[in-house]
């Protein structure tokens, strides 16, 4: 026999979806389902938590307790760097692997490693940045009109400042 219901316990499954949109039940139903919530309703709580970061592609972490869900928008480096671009919104299904041309400042980039630094696992400041570095050089975009593998090896030279936190 199942164990009895705790309405006490919390329970903080990932889901990662697109911000805005509605996840298919079938994905959010083996997670959420056995808590003792509906998908549809849980999906409206993610279109509508989700919709600042619409068509980025995010991880969600839904804190239910008490069959009540709470969702927060957990933003990886990615999304981060996509969001700062401020492109405009694109069909996924009609454009596939799109590379994001744009620039972001110096200020836009320093606020995005202070924001994954608890995420990162770099010792120093300096090796989060470059791990942004390496996103953004992913992502296909520059920072401060250069490209990303030369602001790395400017990081190792010291050639190019950066704070320590």
């Amino acid at each position: 026999m199942a164990p009895k219901f705790d309405p006490n316990e919390v329970k903080a499954p990932l889901v990662c979806q697109y911000g805005g949109e509605q996840a298919p039940s079938s994905v959010l139903a083996p997670k959420v389902g056995p808590l003792g919530m509906s998908p549809k309703k849980v999906g409206d709580d993610i279109v509508k938590g989700t919709s600042q970061w619409k068509g980025i592609r995010v991880t969600v972490k839904l804190t239910i307790q008490n069959r009540a869900a709470k969702v927060d928008v957990e933003p990886n480096a990615t999304s981060l760097i996509i969001k700062a671009l401020k492109e405009p919104l694109r069909d996924r299904k009609k454009t596939k692997n799109i590379k994001h041309s744009g620039n972001l400042t110096k200020n836009v980039f320093l606020d995005i490693c202070r924001q994954m630094r608890k995420k990162s696992l770099a010792k120093e400041f300096k090796g989060t940045a470059k791990e942004i570095l390496g996103t953004c050089f992913a992502v296909g975009c520059t920072v401060d009109g250069q490209k990303p593998i030369a602001l790395q090896e400017a990081i190792d030279n010291e050639e190019w400042e950066l704070p320590t936190e």
